[in-house]
């Protein structure tokens, strides 16, 4: 194994933060997001179930600490040579008398990381208050400032190399929808289709495999559909019944996000004039968006769409995507929104989905959209029709 990229795309990573750093004057950065510390230092395991960090100092190397079993894999998904990969001792591990954090404060408090303007990540799934609190109270001469999303937001502007990546993951998410098509039929059921669905996203082509998807790939069937992120069961799909698929691919982290509808039998009415509605929204997104344009005037042109027909979408339609660890494979900086007036930046990569939530059923339409610098292109080429199983 190797990290997933040259070692010249973290080094610039890692000067794009260090500059936010200096203009928010921070002298170190307290990083808990798992998506964040891959995004700098390529590491990539599945140990985010206990404490880990990556600490980054203006004049300090990006330094992993984390749990003694799971440092070996800085080896050979990371750079970091083994000064820069500090283990926690398995004594630390789920202990009442003992927390990992006190182990890191001990340690950044022994390399002279008291006394300094220290930025944390407040909001995210892994950094819990509970090691927050262990740092500060071993480091009590700091200020301890909530560093937001500062990674995050630098993340946002994509590379060419993750591009690649990218398209890569949109391909495999498009042999995914494949896979969910030539299997959904009265009488198989959700979990079986399901089964498939993840062995597609796994193994991706003969030329490039897949990583498990960030969020977890849904099946909203019959009245599941009527709601946004229902789980599927063992039952069987039904005749007269429409069915949406959020899917997705994942390679190396990236993620592409999809999602179709399907009904079996002849569509009702309803639906084929909804789907005609959201048709022409995600058209007029598409042609709406380019770098300078505003997410919110993005939304507007959906709106617009929505008006016309009569019907109504309260949630957002969208956001930024990329590297993501489950539960969410979202930036957590751009949304579409009304209200959102961030400017697309050339090289975003977001995630349009068109969900509508009815009163017993649903439907939704999504794509993975690189914006550019005079138009955005979709990275999943797949029909956008319902797709009617007779």
């Amino acid at each position: 194994m190797a990290p997933a990229f040259e070692k010249d795309e973290y080094a610039n990573r890692l000067q794009r933060v260090r500059k936010a750093m200096e203009a928010a004057n921070f002298d170190f950065l307290v990083i808990g997001s798992p998506a964040n510390i891959n995004w700098l230092t390529g590491y990539d395991a599945w140990s985010f179930y206990t404490p880990q960090i990556l600490l980054l100092g203006l004049t300090m190397e990006p330094t992993w600490l984390g749990r003694e079993m799971d440092a070996g894999a800085a080896s050979f998904t990371t750079y970091l040579p083994a000064e820069q990969v500090i283990p926690f001792p398995e004594n630390y591990v789920q202990q009442k008398q003992v927390h990992p954090a006190q182990y890191m404060a001990d340690w950044m408090f022994a390399q002279g990381c008291d006394g300094k303007r220290i930025g944390y990540e407040s909001d995210v799934y892994f950094l819990t208050p509970a090691a927050v609190q262990h740092l500060k109270t071993r480091l009590t001469s700091s200020e301890w400032v909530d560093s937001e999303l500062l990674v995050n937001w630098q993340r946002l502007i994509k590379s060419e190399a993750e591009i690649v990546v990218l398209k890569q993951a949109a391909h495999i998410a498009g042999l995914t929808m494949q896979t969910a098509y030539d299997g959904v039929k009265p009488g198989v059921r959700q979990c079986d289709l399901m089964a498939d669905i993840l062995a597609t996203q796994i193994r991706g082509t003969p030329e490039f495999g897949g990583d498990m998807t960030a969020l977890h790939p849904l099946v909203l069937a019959g009245e599941a559909a009527s709601t946004a992120h229902p789980l599927w069961t063992d039952a069987p799909f039904e005749n007269d019944q429409t069915i949406a698929f959020e899917l997705g691919g994942c390679r190396k982290r990236y993620n592409a996000g999809l999602a179709r509808t399907v009904h079996i039998g002849k569509p009702p009415e309803k639906l084929v004039s909804t789907a005609q509605a959201v048709n022409e929204g995600m058209e007029a997104v598409l042609a709406s968006m380019k770098a300078g344009v505003a997410c919110c005037d993005v939304h507007a042109a959906w709106q617009a769409v929505l008006d016309r027909y009569g019907l109504e979408k309260k949630s957002r339609i969208g956001y930024s995507i990329g590297v993501g660890y489950s539960p969410d494979w979202g930036e957590h900086t751009i949304s579409f929104r009304p209200d959102d007036q961030t400017p697309l930046p050339a090289n975003a990569v977001v995630h349009i989905i068109l969900g509508m939530w009815m009163d017993g059923w649903g439907m939704e339409l999504s794509e993975t959209i690189h914006v550019r610098a005079d138009n955005a292109v979709c990275l999943t080429q797949f029909p956008r029709d319902v797709f009617v199983v007779s």
